[in-house]
């Protein structure tokens, strides 16, 4: 019962933030980023001891397709960082409750409590950002949301919640691995940089990685052609609807 309330938010998180299509523009204005040079090797302190260097892009209009998903990571992560708290602070405080019955009014009041923080935004999330914050779960809490709600609840009950969100083409198999997978390290990229300069609240991850050494490996060099892919197939997708209402 004490974690009734994770189950809660990844089915409501499923069920909600694929509902919106990617209706996304990249951003236009892109010399206000210190960062947009490409080949600038400036490095800054992370944490007073690590450095991170600076981008490397191969374009400006690289610069664009970062900057687009720097907001997505932004929309997600808060929400990723807020689930984790209200957990924690959930689990400790039914260790001290005993009976089962306050145990259930307690958790049913948390749960409507924290639809309030969620509904409205969750449901306005585009599936980029539902990917995204279905890592930052994994980030979090050290599984994957899939083998949370294995643990939690059945085997069947994580089945159900992972074949709605592969309708979506999204997995709640899907880990978190920096080291490994693009969009990973440019999340973590994205997160780290927000930490040092304080646009975003740092809260640990419960995995085990070294980002300083990921991106050094890397060379700082971010890859987007993933998304540039994407835009593409979207802009196709538009101009044969425009087509076709012509018609």
């Amino acid at each position: 019962m004490k974690k009734l309330l994770y189950i809660y938010i990844i089915g409501f998180t499923i069920l909600t933030f694929s509902q919106k299509r990617e209706q996304d523009s990249l951003p236009k204005n892109i010399d206000d980023y210190v960062f947009v040079n490409p080949g600038d090797t400036l490095t800054i302190n992370l944490k007073g001891i690590s450095i991170l260097p600076k981008h490397k892009f191969n374009s400006k209009d690289d610069v664009r397709y970062y900057l687009w998903f720097r907001r997505k990571v932004f929309k997600a992560y808060p929400y990723a960082q807020l689930a984790s708290e209200r957990l924690d602070s959930l689990k400790s405080r039914l260790h001290k409750i005993k009976k089962r019955s306050k145990r259930q009014k307690y958790t049913k009041r948390i749960q409507k409590y924290i639809e309030g923080e969620f509904s409205d935004q969750i449901k306005k999330m585009t599936t980029t950002e539902g990917r995204i914050l279905i890592k930052l779960i994994h980030r979090q809490t050290g599984q994957s949301a899939f083998n949370n709600i294995k643990e939690l609840r059945s085997g069947w009950r994580a089945f159900w919640y992972n074949t709605t969100a592969n309708v979506f083409k999204l997995s709640l198999k899907t880990e978190y691995h920096p080291e490994a997978v693009n969009e990973d390290f440019l999340i973590e990229d994205v997160l780290q940089r927000a930490f040092m300069d304080g646009a975003l609240k740092e809260q640990e991850t419960k995995l085990n990685f070294d980002f300083q050494k990921i991106t050094l490996d890397k060379k700082s060099k971010i890859d987007i052609e993933e998304y540039r892919q994407m835009f593409a197939k979207l802009k196709k997708k538009k101009k044969r609807k425009k087509i076709k209402s012509k018609k």
